[in-house]
């Protein structure tokens, strides 16, 4: 605006924008960009500040054109972390590899995929957790920004952005991404864990039910013999030929034998009933039993890999305790008003009681070493125990068998007798009883024998594939 011959020109208030220091500012502000870029090529390039996997991710081409992950847990949480650290780890890695024992099409697969496909999975969801701090955590190194805000003695409020890097931290972030690397391992070790127990548990529960089943399919067998006995006997007693207290004590026998099918009917009404609870679909009509093919060596126990995971996180744990008690190094750069920049060293106070605390933290990682050595030893005695109950068990079903064998024959040859005339009626009855109670002990075994191995494969941690959870 044009100013006339009588105009007066105000003069320049405090507050008014001054051009002079705009630029002045502008250039400090990029000395500190400068300074800060410096800084972080500096910590970049140091070793304390990333290992070169980390610093690798920075170049996410390779992570952009790979293939979509097959694993369920890292297909809900998609970071670009997540590939590197899978092929990174060998716990991971080894819990992949496992492969079930169970046979394909068999009834024990019916089972557990019903169980796991209604899984709430409260641990896959641990897992995501885990990953995603492993993500932020591989990037730990790079500088925080954040503002800074206060209050001089004139009542003037300052405001500030700061940016902190990390020069030298003893190793701190280094733990850190270390303790976030092996929180998931120790997350996928629960995952696994977990769906092996809801699988056993599944298959507990389908083997009750036809146990059940096929004890009350025995029990009938009986009580129809012991019916036919029963009619023979009362029509003895009616033609004087017999005492009552022999029918007596057969219609005790039948009465003992019908609360037996009643108890087996309730036991498979309830596994089925709990077992279709647990699952995505009813499974009142699946039939089936088969003999699984598990060893004690089929693969490493799941409570050893989590002993070894929980080990490099305690050492990552003792790591970043270690740096705690040791002074860093850091460079700090403000941009605003009264902005700066400049280094800094600092930390814990050392004091007399340093070298204990030091020395305390060492102790722990030789303590995180004797656990993976203890948990070893106590699978070896679990494997072991397991192993010698299936063989013993195998084993005494078979000599089970043989005995019901035995006891058929024996009865054969009492019931040819009493249709000679030479046998009395008690008789044959006392050798059928016995048939019956071998054949029941033979059921009993042959399905202990199958929990043995369930449960063997369940400490193994092969009841699913590793792929599949």
């Amino acid at each position: 605006m044009r100013r006339g011959p009588g105009s007066v020109t105000a003069p320049t208030q405090p507050n008014d924008k001054n051009p002079k220091r705009d630029r002045t500012m502008g250039q400090g502000g990029i000395k500190f960009a400068a300074f800060f870029a410096a800084v972080s090529l500096t910590a970049g390039c140091t070793g304390d500040m990333g290992d070169v996997p980390f610093v690798s991710r920075l170049n996410t081409g390779a992570a952009d054109t790979a293939g979509p992950v097959s694993q369920a847990a890292l297909r809900a949480t998609p970071t670009k972390h997540d590939e590197t650290l899978n092929t990174e780890s060998p716990v991971i890695q080894g819990l992949l590899a496992r492969q079930s024992v169970l046979p394909v099409g068999s009834a024990y697969e019916t089972v557990a995929m019903s169980v796991l496909a209604a899984n709430a999975r409260a641990a896959e969801t641990e897992l995501r957790a885990a990953r995603l701090r492993a993500s932020a955590a591989s990037k730990n190194w790079l500088p925080t920004i954040g503002p800074r805000v206060s209050l001089n003695s004139l009542g003037d409020v300052i405001t500030q952005i700061v940016v902190d890097q990390v020069i030298f931290d003893n190793g701190r972030k280094k733990g850190e991404r270390a303790f976030a690397k092996a929180d998931v391992e120790v997350a996928a070790v629960a995952l696994a864990e977990d769906t092996n127990a809801r699988v056993a548990t599944g298959l507990g529960l389908y083997l009750d039910a036809v146990e059940a089943r096929e004890s009350a399919t025995v029990h009938r067998a009986t009580l129809r013999e012991m019916e036919h006995f029963e009619y023979i006997m009362s029509e003895r007693v009616r033609g004087g030929v017999s005492d009552m207290s022999d029918l007596n004590v057969i219609r005790q026998k039948l009465a003992e034998i019908r609360a037996a099918i009643a108890a087996s009917d309730e036991a498979a009404n309830t596994a089925i009933a709990e077992l279709n609870a647990m699952s995505i679909q009813p499974l009142d009509d699946v039939r089936g039993l088969e003999a699984l093919t598990i060893s004690g060596t089929a693969a490493q126990p799941l409570s050893v890999t989590r002993a070894e995971a929980e080990k490099e996180r305690s050492i990552a744990q003792a790591q970043i305790d270690r740096a705690s008690q040791l002074p860093g190094i850091n460079a700090q750069a403000t941009v605003g008003e009264n902005s700066g920049a400049g280094i800094t060293a600092g930390g814990m106070s050392l004091g007399l009681g340093t070298g204990a605390r030091l020395r305390a933290i060492e102790a722990a990682k030789e303590a995180a070493g004797r656990q993976v050595a203890q948990a070893n030893e106590d699978a070896n005695r679990t494997l072991r125990r397991l192993e010698g109950e299936v063989a013993a068990t195998a084993r005494q079903a078979g000599e089970a068998r043989g005995l019901t064998a035995q006891a058929k024959a024996n009865l054969d040859l009492f019931q040819e007798q009493y249709q000679a005339g030479q046998r009395q009626v008690m008789d044959v009855v006392g050798v059928y009883e016995t048939f019956a109670a071998r054949q029941v002990s033979e059921v009993l075994l042959k399905y202990e024998a199958i929990r043995l191995q369930v449960e063997l494969a369940r400490v193994q941690g092969v009841l699913a594939d590793g792929e599949q959870i």
